[in-house]
């Protein structure tokens, strides 16, 4: 991933494959909160009548991962780290109609 001048290597490996870590920096995360659109609802009903992807949710969940990936870099960039091991994501419910997407993951400096 490409922040401007600045790059991080993120994986959802242990290592990165030809690098050593050299340090550790501990976990980072990032996350969004996202609320569901009354227009997507309405679609996502239709579609569960007639079958199909839907793409107002997939679009959502695209923008959500960025969002929260975006927020880890940031955090792991602050602490000197140029790569993120074990990255992961996660979903939960936080109120009625939304939804939090949470990356965490390991920040650490690899050469």
């Amino acid at each position: 991933m490409s922040l401007g001048n600045r790059s991080i290597i993120l994986t959802n490996t242990e290592t990165v494959p030809g690098r050593t870590i050299v340090e550790f920096y501990g976990v980072v995360s990032g996350n969004t909160v996202r609320a569901k659109h009354i227009g997507r609802d309405f679609m996502a009903g239709l579609k569960n009548i007639v079958g199909g992807e839907l793409k107002g949710y997939t679009e959502l969940l695209q923008e959500s991962r960025s969002e929260a990936t975006d927020r880890l870099v940031e955090q792991a960039q602050s602490m000197g780290a140029n790569a993120v091991v074990n990255l992961r994501f996660a979903t939960s419910s936080v109120a009625q109609g939304a939804a939090e997407l949470f990356a965490y993951g390991t920040a650490v400096r690899v050469e």
